[in-house]
């Protein structure tokens, strides 16, 4: 019994549930959807290191997401050369043909040892993970301008966002 009302409901919700007609013109046709033009971004990230100098990374990316992990040298862990990596990662949302917001972290992948063992040979091996660390900010970026997001006595971080031509 509990079925067939269920059913008997659902046929009166279906047919007096209709749903509205496309929004149409003055001419009576729906009118096409607007599509927003791709764009390429330049996006540069600059850091001046007071021990190691002047560093950067460059990618050309559309609106949205993005995310660069690549290698930056190694630490000696033992005997075994482990990887340093530079992540840069965020999002980039245009606001208008000027500006854009700019979610961004800029870090690093640093190995450190976790325990240490004997191993075979009764050679000294280690474990270790990997540490992310680094900037993570949020800010409005002009295009074709240079914006010094951190400064402190260690070095310099900037970044420059430009939008690419038509």
């Amino acid at each position: 019994m509990n079925s067939i009302c269920l059913l008997a409901f659902s046929l009166l919700l279906a047919v007096t549930c209709q749903a509205d007609p496309p929004v149409t013109s003055a001419t009576g046709s729906t009118p096409p959807a607007v599509a927003k033009e791709a764009v390429n971004y330049t996006i540069r990230v600059e850091w001046k290191d007071a021990k190691k100098g002047k560093s950067s990374l460059q990618i050309v990316t559309t609106e949205g997401r993005f995310e660069l992990d690549t290698l930056s040298g190694t630490t000696k862990i033992n005997d075994a050369e482990v990887p340093n990596t530079v992540k840069l990662s965020g999002t980039l949302t245009e606001l208008d043909s000027q500006r854009a917001r700019f979610q961004l972290f800029l870090g690093r992948a640093v190995p450190y040892a976790t325990g240490s063992y004997l191993g075979s040979g009764g050679g000294k091996s280690s474990s270790y993970s990997q540490l992310s660390v680094g900037l993570d900010c949020t800010f409005i970026a002009t295009f074709g301008k240079p914006l010094v997001i951190q400064k402190d006595d260690n070095g310099t971080v900037s970044i420059l966002v430009t939008r690419g031509d038509k």
